[in-house]
């Protein structure tokens, strides 16, 4: 017994020890190749397990350099990163072509920023608008006002007159592509 309880009294000893060291043993700080910079908000966020986000998915897209230039002017980056849902009805390249020329160039200006924002939340819903869940006639509110009018034609679907030409699930809403920019009213 007297064997037993000196072996348990070193053995907790040598623990304690080892412990101790452990606890006072400083950890080495992070190299600035390490670093994580703090500055960066969710669209900084590497991760190559879970479905892109929306950004993320309109960034991989050669037919949407043009929405996505106005999101990062407009400084929506991270807004359209975070947890959503959201529901994008996104422009195509060739939608912002339509439009007068120099419309684009010159929203893309630091002192036109309010009205991109204002543009670009015309094609933006806080939720999950599934094209097979809108009805003929429903209007819905968008994130920066306005309403937005959907119509039916059989089994397309249209946004203010302009066709929802493919839709693509993100990890935080749906992208609708649509071959027009709209306008708010």
């Amino acid at each position: 017994m007297k064997k037993t309880f000196s072996f348990l009294a070193l053995a907790f000893i040598f623990l304690s020890s080892s412990c101790k060291e452990n606890i006072e043993t400083p950890q080495e700080a992070p190299s600035s190749e390490n670093a994580v910079d703090l500055s960066i908000g969710q669209e900084g966020v590497q991760d190559d397990v879970s479905n892109p986000n929306i950004v993320q998915v309109a960034s991989g897209s050669k037919d949407h350099t043009t929405l996505v230039a106005a999101v990062k002017a407009a400084d929506l980056v991270t807004s359209l990163s975070n947890a959503g849902p959201f529901t994008v009805f996104a422009p195509t390249n060739a939608a912002f072509e339509k439009l007068p020329a120099g419309t684009v160039e010159g929203l893309l200006k630091p002192e036109k920023k309010s009205d991109l924002e204002n543009i670009l939340g015309y094609h933006t819903y806080v939720g999950n608008l599934k094209t097979e869940y809108m009805q003929d006639g429903q209007e819905y509110d968008m994130v920066y006002g306005g309403k937005v009018k959907i119509t039916k034609q059989g089994e397309k679907t249209f946004v203010n007159g302009s066709e929802v030409v493919a839709t693509i699930e993100t990890s935080n809403g749906l992208i609708h592509v649509i071959g027009d920019v709209l306008l708010p009213k």
